[in-house]
């Protein structure tokens, strides 16, 4: 009663489109991320060397009894600085 018609046309290679497609993304996708590890590790130099000039800068202008204080204080603002953008890490990573 009712006709069932099958498909006998031979595939126009469209597969092979496919997967040259999935890895021309597979690649821009790596290179991305080597990309993205680069400057990550230039950021990281940058705030080590940062942190420990401005530690050094806080030596030579600040007096000596106020110096704990004041590396209190950086340290305090590091810490609040790096757990803002770990939460905000987090909340772009997991909704």
């Amino acid at each position: 009663m009712s006709e069932t018609t099958t498909d006998t046309e031979p595939s126009t290679g469209s597969d092979d489109d496919s997967s040259d497609t999935d890895t021309g993304v597979r690649v821009r996708r790596y290179a991305n991320y080597a990309v993205l590890l680069v400057l990550g590790l230039l950021a990281l130099v940058a705030v080590i060397r940062l942190y420990f000039s401005v530690s050094n800068a806080i030596t030579t202008w600040v007096a000596s009894e106020y110096r704990s204080l004041f590396q209190a204080a950086f340290n305090l603002v590091v810490l609040l600085a790096a757990g803002l953008g770990i939460s905000y890490q987090l909340r772009r990573l997991y909704g």
